[in-house]
């Protein structure tokens, strides 16, 4: 028998008779076993220490894990699954936790379960309840998602996998690398931010989005994903179901998930408190009856890594959402050397983090001149610092200057140039006229801008006419000012 086998037939565990196995990872696996001392059953999350082949590694793994569950064992709310106690044997470290009979609200979505109202905002009360204690505790979640609520049989709501290292990745090497599940995660995640209750506000306003939708307000391949939580904002929840969804909803969700953090509720409470506001009736404690799955569905369990927190695992094993997986290769965009883009790609990581990758992609199918590309970039960066610094790197990437540019042209030239000529009275419009512009006003409203520069165009004869129709989609008299003279209009 592998050590492998004989650990998932494992008998006792410290003090702990083991009973059942309720699901197994590359890393360890989660048993239902029994406290004969206080005569309860449990749940035991364990990691298998041998398979961590780096002494060092291994150590900062187990330190995290026993330091986090030490941080969960604070946590004392009816909402959040408990954690008794840490412990190593043999080589397994482990986690006694709360034994919970219910699924994951992952699997309602996946049967496809459409919430009412009372239902949704059960939910979310139950959620947020939950959440505001942990943070007055110091706690944050970081990765809050469906696969990580539990709805008991009874309809009640748990909180699960407060911050322990679900470390049954293969991808052992990057320990340091931002985690959490795409589409989940609040913008300062993919960005290597400082990362605080906030994300965890922005987290619970996509699942109720998703409750009010049963869509997900992000979705794609995991680096689209990326790009849209950081720069795209989904329709409403309204306006995806008008005939169902009440807009009274609306500002709630999209308030929860605003880009920026000081945007958002300041705290969980806050948004409990607007949400019971915009519902103005009686709140269940539980999930209705007729809702509630019964029946405990069978899942395998994932140890995946998460980012850096406290709290308590699983009740019962259950399948993540999405675990973040490496990005497929892909052949550049046409034009350019890969080498190239992926040493802008890494001076730009340095500015927004991972997305940088996607904002690379998506900049090069618009150029093939490495000055433009920078131009394009730097244009996406959010305070005149940043483009400064990021512009600063064009001479430690090595490539040719733009076809007919004299060695050492600054970036930008070419599309200065191009909006200059639009200065002479009656300027004719052209598609690079219109493709510079587009990318200012991009930087400004973001990729509704795209929409807004191909109807200017179509309306406008000249360039002068094309700019001021630009403008006009502006929301200020001020804003409008100080495009125009971006563009070089006086």
């Amino acid at each position: 028998m592998t050590r492998a086998a004989a650990m998932a037939t494992l008998d006792r565990l410290g003090k702990y008779d083991i009973t059942e196995v309720l699901g197994k990872g590359a890393m360890g696996v989660v048993y239902k076993a029994f406290d004969p001392n206080i005569r309860r059953t449990v749940a035991l999350k364990t990691i298998r220490k041998e398979l961590i082949d780096d002494d060092d590694r291994a150590a900062t793994m187990l330190a995290r894990f026993k330091n986090e569950a030490q941080a969960a064992g604070r946590l004392s709310h009816p909402g959040i699954v408990a954690v008794y106690e840490y412990g190593e044997e043999r080589e397994l470290a482990y986690i006694a936790m709360e034994y919970v009979q219910g699924n994951p609200l992952r699997e309602y979505f996946n049967r496809g379960t459409r919430f009412e109202d009372r239902d949704a905002v059960s939910i979310m009360a139950q959620l947020l309840d939950a959440l505001a204690y942990a943070h007055e505790q110091g706690v944050y979640h970081r990765d809050v998602k469906p696969a990580n609520l539990i709805v008991m049989t009874n309809g009640r709501l748990k909180v699960a996998d407060f911050g322990i290292a679900r470390i049954d990745s293969s991808n052992l090497t990057q320990i340091g690398a931002i985690m959490g599940t795409p589409g989940y995660m609040a913008p300062e995640q993919y960005a290597g931010a400082d990362v605080d209750w906030r994300a965890d506000v922005f987290s619970a306003g996509v699942v109720f989005y998703q409750l009010l939708t049963g869509v997900k307000p992000f979705a794609g391949s995991a680096e689209s994903i990326a790009y849209k939580v950081c720069y795209e904002t989904p329709p409403t929840p309204s306006q995806v179901d008008p005939e169902r969804i009440q807009s009274k909803y609306d500002p709630v969700v999209m308030r929860a998930m605003a880009k920026k953090p000081e945007a958002r509720f300041a705290n969980a409470q806050a948004f409990r408190t607007e949400l019971l506001t915009a519902y103005a009736a009686p709140v269940s404690p539980t999930v209705s009856e007729e809702t509630v799955i019964t029946e405990i569905i069978p899942t395998t369990v994932r140890i995946e890594p998460t980012s850096p927190s406290a709290g308590s695992g699983p009740p019962r094993s259950h399948a993540s959402d999405s675990s973040p997986t490496p990005a497929k290769t892909t052949q550049p965009p046409p034009g350019w050397d890969p080498a190239v883009l992926k040493s802008v790609e890494g001076h730009l990581a340095r500015v927004v983090g991972p997305v940088a990758k996607v904002m690379v992609k998506r900049a090069a199918l618009q150029t093939t001149e490495l000055d433009a590309l920078y131009g394009i970039l730097a244009e996406s960066l959010a305070t005149d610092a940043e483009r400064k610094g990021f512009l600063a790197t064009r001479a430690q990437v090595s490539g040719a200057p733009p076809s007919g540019a004299a060695p050492g042209a600054r970036t930008g030239t070419v599309e200065a140039s191009t909006l200059l000529a639009a200065r002479l009275a009656g300027a004719q419009l052209t598609p690079e006229l219109v493709a510079a512009a587009t990318r200012k006003l991009t930087a400004r409203v973001g990729p509704i801008a795209q929409v807004v520069a191909r109807k200017a165009a179509q309306k406008a004869a000249t360039a002068q006419q094309f700019y001021t129709l630009l403008a006009e989609s502006l929301p200020t008299e001020s804003e409008r000012v100080s495009f125009l003279e971006e563009l070089g209009k006086p």
